[in-house]
């Protein structure tokens, strides 16, 4: 099996001087400019249009990370829930104008909900039922603009709730996302499992992956080999599984070197 191509998450159109790395042959973006609101209420427009001046130079699939800065699609008042919805389809709305056929969107599990799960057994029922409610239009449209919502895990420490979630909305362009950086933070903050063990857990749900290091107490978002996570098992796992999740580096700073990064991977024969 060839070795996975890396993608990588952007948040501006110019690329920091890797156009050429960047648009190299089927290599995966994600735009990522429009999690905030003032990018969708204030510049969206003007985002837009400088990214579809690029987009045909974009030889791989494109994705975008939704809007979610205070949106929780498993918040029990159904009228917050009507805010969270809009925000969303005016992410599928900003996807279908940039030919995105992928878009990420929080998880709304926390640590407290996983520590007092027994204490409260109502409140995990309750946050299936009020996210189903919140992503039932959004999938609707997604439908529409053919653009996979994945759900990606935050403060999950358990890594099987955002599954069982998934698996029991039960919709085609609905599937896992994964953030190896939060998974290591949950693992070295909330004693929550590896993040093998988070790979493991979504096998054949998992559709996108968002690649990044920690050091498990916070999320740093640091290139891979840079923090604590033992690439070459998680790698590997990924590797397994029975179809290959979108692959997205997602690092905060130092773009330019992420070239040597990936380079470094692939000399392991981890990736390219």
């Amino acid at each position: 099996m060839s070795l996975p191509l890396l993608g990588v998450a952007l948040t501006h159109p110019d690329f920091d001087g890797l156009r050429d790395w960047i648009c190299a042959p089927g290599r995966a973006v994600e735009i990522q400019d429009f999690c905030a609101l003032d990018a969708i209420r204030d510049v969206r427009d003007d985002l837009i249009a400088a990214w579809a001046a690029l987009r045909d130079d974009l030889t791989g699939p494109v994705g975008i990370h939704g809007p979610f800065l205070g949106l929780d699609i498993g918040n029990p008042d159904g009228e917050i829930r009507a805010i969270v919805q809009k925000r969303l389809l005016e992410g599928i709305e900003i996807a279908l104008a940039l030919r995105a056929d992928q878009m990420v969107v929080h998880s709304p599990f926390t640590y407290w909900q996983h520590l007092n799960r027994e204490n409260y057994p109502m409140i995990r029922p309750a946050i299936f039922e009020a996210a189903a409610d919140c992503l039932a239009p959004v999938l609707a449209r997604a439908t529409e603009a053919g653009c996979q919502i994945v759900l990606e895990n935050i403060d999950d420490a358990d890594p099987t709730v955002r599954v069982d979630l998934v698996a029991a909305i039960d919709h085609p362009l609905l599937a896992v996302s994964l953030d190896t950086g939060h998974a290591e933070l949950a693992h070295g903050r909330y004693g929550a499992p590896p993040v093998v063990d988070y790979i493991a857990a979504a096998r054949g749900r998992l559709a996108h992956v968002h690649l990044q290091d920690a050091d498990g107490y916070a999320d740093r978002h640091w290139h891979p080999g840079d923090g604590r996570i033992p690439w070459r098992p998680v790698l590997d796992a990924i590797a397994a599984l029975p179809d290959r999740p979108r692959l997205i580096l997602e690092v905060n700073d130092d773009l330019p070197r992420l070239p040597d990064t990936v380079a470094r991977l692939e000399a392991l024969g981890l990736a390219r």
